[in-house]
């Protein structure tokens, strides 16, 4: 009884997440037909087919480097994982990261599978994964940060933009000095730590980033050439989505302007949904910096698009070992409670 129940919670769960992503993104597009004269030239004029094939080609390109990234922190803990093993990992965790599969998170499932392979290296593999997730968030807001400081948008005239850039550069701002008390006073073992990891539900998540600092305190150089590599796929993905922006008919914002819309709508994929949030972000920024909010929406939806066909290679992983990694995923729910 008990495990037919979690099944129907775990299905619930996925279908309401498809239906509010159904419904945000039938909202953006009856919104984006209220133009009519953008529609009729985003569908009549011709569009640059060779910029788009490069803009997959980026956004591969980014994917591929952060995969590299994540090996790079696995390696540097001594777990030894092949490289195409951490293509595989990376890219099954890329596929549900993306794909609304269930309530299991790509970020859990590439833990899951490194412990399989590596039973006795638990704590690193957690501690690569959570890095990994830290480091790429960080520097996205360092590259935000910039972005908003040389290009002009900390006194932006929209008030919603302006507020969003400051709170985002006040952010990186404490986040960097967090990092520079880190790198100077230790890796976070004092009593006071201690207590917080024993919180009842703040505690795990805590506990981990512990576990991660103690990993990686004597391995700042790792750090930061993982930082160097964020840097680049950050700036893959903002040309990306500028190429996707180019090859589109109707006007295109400057590639600096993308270097605020790229970093500002990627945050909005903190809400666990397979689709909506992102496109919505990148809707309302076109339509307010470039007053083209319909382009902005299928600037998204293509973008969209070329994630999932970057996500097919994942399809294909999943396929080869589909027993494994449904063996990972009950293995998972259960431990969740599902």
């Amino acid at each position: 009884m008990g495990q037919r129940h979690s099944c129907v919670k775990k299905h619930l769960t996925t279908l309401l997440k498809l239906v509010i992503s159904v419904g945000i993104l039938a909202y953006l597009v009856r919104d984006a037909l209220s133009d009519p004269e953008a529609v009729q030239r985003l569908q009549n004029d011709p569009k640059n087919w060779g910029l788009l094939a490069g803009a997959w080609a980026l956004c591969a390109a980014a994917v591929l480097l952060t995969q590299v990234r994540w090996w790079y922190l696995v390696r540097a803990l001594d777990v030894p994982l092949s490289f195409s093993n951490a293509l595989r990992i990376s890219f099954l965790g890329y596929l549900f990261n993306l794909a609304p599969m269930g309530i299991v998170g790509g970020d859990l499932i590439k833990t899951v599978l490194l412990v399989r392979e590596h039973s006795s290296q638990r704590t690193r593999a957690v501690a690569s994964v959570v890095a990994d997730r830290l480091i790429g968030l960080y520097v996205m807001f360092v590259v935000l940060a910039v972005a908003v400081l040389l290009f002009g948008f900390w006194d932006h005239p929209n008030l919603d933009i302006r507020w969003a850039c400051r709170i985002a550069v006040v952010v990186t701002a404490i986040a960097t000095l967090g990092v520079g008390l880190w790198f100077h006073a230790g890796a976070g073992t004092g009593r006071f730590l201690q207590w917080l990891a024993g919180l009842p539900r703040l505690g795990g998540m805590i506990d981990k980033l512990l576990e991660t600092s103690r990993a990686y305190h004597q391995r700042r150089g790792v750090l930061i050439g993982t930082g160097i590599l964020s840097i680049g796929v950050h700036t893959l993905f903002t040309l990306g989505i500028f190429l996707i922006a180019l090859g589109l008919p109707d006007r295109t914002l400057p590639l600096a302007d993308h270097f605020v819309i790229a970093p500002l709508s990627n945050l909005a994929t903190i809400v666990p949904l397979p689709a909506g949030p992102q496109e919505g972000a990148i809707q309302y920024l076109y339509g307010q910096l470039a007053d083209a909010g319909t382009k902005g929406l299928v600037i998204g939806l293509v973008y969209r698009f070329i994630t999932i066909l970057i996500a097919l290679i994942g399809v294909g992983y999943y396929l080869s070992a589909r027993r494994e990694v449904e063996q990972v995923l009950h293995q998972v729910e259960e431990e969740q409670g599902y």
